[in-house]
């Protein structure tokens, strides 16, 4: 769970960074804690991963067709926009080399959790700097922007965050019905016997 709420603040950080690039910026939503046995198996492009694509790329054309950006400012978009590209596909090849790495190490009898472990740093450093040239490329492009382009821009983040939030508040209540939330069977178990 901790993980969970961890990427979705990674994800709402990335998505203001990149406008809407989120796709760009995190791992798969159904990722497994850091550290664990399976950590290398999430990553960029897991189960809904290509939904959420599309439906970034649908919005960042629309937000892109509203901003009616002059020359220098496209020139920067397509910047941004093919910096973002390049960088989810090297996040997603490092992602599935370290997974490779992982099935190789898992054939030994005793695992080596430091080799492990060292892997996965490597990955997550090398994914930083990756995300770290997207985050710089999507601020030159919105520090090149007018007042009113920047309103539009935040308005449509506005609304992500919100929509990011109802669906944070959805997977909450399924975790909670799939747990079984705190106190709910004794409340249910106490109207039970409480009927003649």
């Amino acid at each position: 769970m901790l993980k969970q709420s961890r990427i979705l603040a990674v994800a709402a950080a990335a998505l203001a960074m990149t406008i809407g690039a989120a796709n760009a910026a995190t791992p798969a939503p159904d990722a497994p804690p850091p550290g664990g046995p399976g950590m290398a198996m999430g990553g960029p492009g897991g189960p809904g991963g290509h939904r959420m694509e599309m439906r970034m790329q649908k919005q960042l054309n629309e937000l892109h067709g509203q901003l009616k950006l002059n020359a220098d400012q496209e020139k920067l978009w397509q910047n941004a926009l093919d910096t973002m590209k390049q960088n989810h596909t090297a996040m997603r090849e490092s992602h599935k080399q370290m997974r490779d790495q992982f099935k190789s190490m898992a054939q030994q009898p005793i695992l080596d959790l430091n080799a492990m472990h060292a892997a996965h740093q490597k990955i997550d450093e090398q994914n930083a700097q990756l995300r770290e040239q997207t985050a710089t490329a999507w601020l030159n492009f919105y520090n090149a922007l007018n007042d009113q382009q920047k309103t539009t821009v935040s308005s449509a983040l506005k609304q992500h965050f919100a929509k990011m939030h109802e669906h944070q508040e959805r997977m909450h209540e399924r975790w909670g019905k799939h747990r079984g939330a705190p106190g709910e069977g004794a409340a249910s178990g106490a109207a039970a016997t409480t009927k003649p």
